[in-house]
């Protein structure tokens, strides 16, 4: 008798852990544009362009324990103020997060699954802007806590000007 309690209680104990896992992971909407690639492949041989990189992250509930984050990376690259290239993807991930709790949740969605699922976002990009006939475009790590701060800074300052 006292197995069966302690088998009943080393289950219970066990589903009450924070169980955080990655159920996938996909591609959500692609786009290249080369617009000028006869002219700007000659000519970028020996300039460099100016490349213009940004990074967004969204997060939805999609059932009771799994959510889907978007990483949303735009970059445009211009030569002599015509545009070389752009390369917009949304690379998503869909996270399932048992018993994590409430306050936990919304910096795990914006912070920490942002950061599982850039370095295979990086490479589709490189990858992209390989294919058009440019050297890869390999973008930087990003600090998803720094950006999850400026957001929730920017949102703080926006309700106290409402408040006001």
């Amino acid at each position: 008798m006292t197995e069966e309690t302690t088998t009943e209680t080393a289950a219970t104990e066990q589903s009450d852990q924070v169980q955080i896992g990655i159920l996938g992971q996909y591609v959500k909407d692609m786009s290249f544009e080369n617009p000028n690639a006869a002219e700007t492949l000659q000519k970028m041989q020996n300039d460099k362009p100016q490349i213009d990189i940004s990074v967004n992250v969204n997060a939805r509930q999609m059932a009771e324990e799994i959510f889907e984050v978007v990483l949303k990376v735009s970059a445009a690259a211009k030569h002599d103020d015509k545009t070389a290239f752009v390369v917009e993807l949304e690379y998503a991930g869909l996270f399932g997060a048992k018993n994590l709790p409430k306050e936990n949740l919304q910096p795990f969605l914006l912070v920490e699954a942002p950061r599982l699922i850039f370095p295979f976002a990086r490479r589709i990009v490189a990858d992209a802007t390989r294919d058009g006939g440019y050297p890869p475009l390999l973008l930087d790590p990003v600090d998803f806590g720094a950006l999850y701060q400026q957001q929730m800074a920017a949102a703080a300052e926006k309700e106290n000007k409402s408040v006001n």
